[in-house]
């Protein structure tokens, strides 16, 4: 009877035991987890100049060395890339992997238009070598874990990124160049002005709107493959934290990319008087870095009692958007 009683209460003792390394555990994830979720600082854009070995009395090396920053936060911030991530606390998290799929997209898109547009002179002019090869590396899948991972890939695209910077910078006249056109710098701005739009659009729709069917005003004679009148656009409510930082993703990537064009293309600014047009989307997209003051995404009705973070955020980036516009527009002039 002894060792029975003496048996049941050491196993109480390992399972009490159990029960107590299992909360701390949890415990640690959740800090952990909490740690990789902080969103990073704003980029030095000189300092990494430095550090790259890069001056910036060339034109473009602020531009590429933001582009090379910006790749290298996603994959070097508190936590590392987590977008992949298979085991707790990375699989856990949602919210940090929408920011990073925001910086991505404009990842992508400043790559392609560095590609295509800035290291060129004119549309039949070769490529640069190195722009080539970084441009599809970093539109390799973002969930990818094996064979080969994720960050493998961007890790190339960012060495490709360093080999244009080192060959802009070096002393070589006939090597890499940058173009600081008002043409250039009008074809990325309306790929940013439609990444902008739809995610004005998408964080707008947190609180469901009927909407009529616009696509084709204006064009009479304009067709679609389907046609639908009004509709009613609403964010699936667990979908809202995922718009939501997807958004601060993309505009903090924006804010550490204009500020770097804003030296690039000081010239073209002050010609076209546009600076502070510039500037004023700037300050505008650092409205969105502002601290969140909630644990949890609100979804409150426009007029409500409840804030609505979607609709704070959606009104910043829209008017963004309308000041790109408008700077892509000065910028065509004359």
């Amino acid at each position: 009877m002894q060792s029975v009683a003496g048996f049941g209460q050491d196993k109480k003792k390992w399972v009490r035991a159990g029960v107590a390394v299992a909360v701390v555990v949890f415990l640690l994830l959740v800090l952990v987890g909490w740690y990789w979720s902080r969103e990073p600082d704003d980029l030095d854009i000189d300092a990494l100049a430095a550090q790259y070995g890069a001056s910036t009395d060339i034109t473009g090396v602020y531009t590429t060395v933001a582009l090379i920053g910006v790749a290298e936060t996603l994959l070097e911030k508190s936590g590392g890339y987590i977008s992949n991530d298979l085991m707790p606390p990375g699989v856990w998290l949602d919210n940090m992997p929408n920011w990073e799929f925001g910086v991505l997209v404009q990842v992508r898109d400043f790559s392609k238009a560095m590609r295509d547009r800035f290291s060129r002179s004119q549309s039949q002019s070769t490529e640069d070598p190195n722009l080539s090869l970084a441009e599809p590396l970093f539109n390799f899948d973002n969930e990818s874990w094996m064979l080969p991972t994720t960050e493998s890939e961007y890790r190339n695209g960012i060495k490709h990124l360093k080999s244009y910077l080192a060959r802009l910078a070096d002393d070589d006249q006939f090597n890499a160049q940058f173009y600081a056109r008002s043409d250039n710098l009008r074809f990325w701005l309306s790929t940013a002005e439609t990444r902008l739009g739809s995610l004005s659009q998408r964080l707008s729709a947190s609180v469901g709107q009927r909407r009529l069917n616009t696509d084709l005003a204006g064009d009479s004679s304009g067709d679609a493959s389907t046609q639908s009148g009004e509709q009613l656009i609403k964010t699936p409510w667990n979908e809202l934290d995922d718009v939501f930082y997807e958004a601060r993703g993309t505009t903090w990537a924006l804010i550490q990319i204009l500020r770097a064009i804003e030296q690039d293309f000081q010239v073209i600014l002050d010609k076209k008087n546009a600076r502070v047009s510039l500037q004023q989307i700037i300050r505008e997209l650092e409205g969105t870095q502002k601290p969140l003051r909630s644990p949890i995404i609100l979804n409150g009705s426009g007029f409500g009692m409840m804030a609505n973070h979607s609709l704070a955020m959606a009104s910043y980036i829209s008017r963004a958007h309308a000041a790109i516009i408008d700077l892509r527009e000065l910028l065509a002039q004359g």
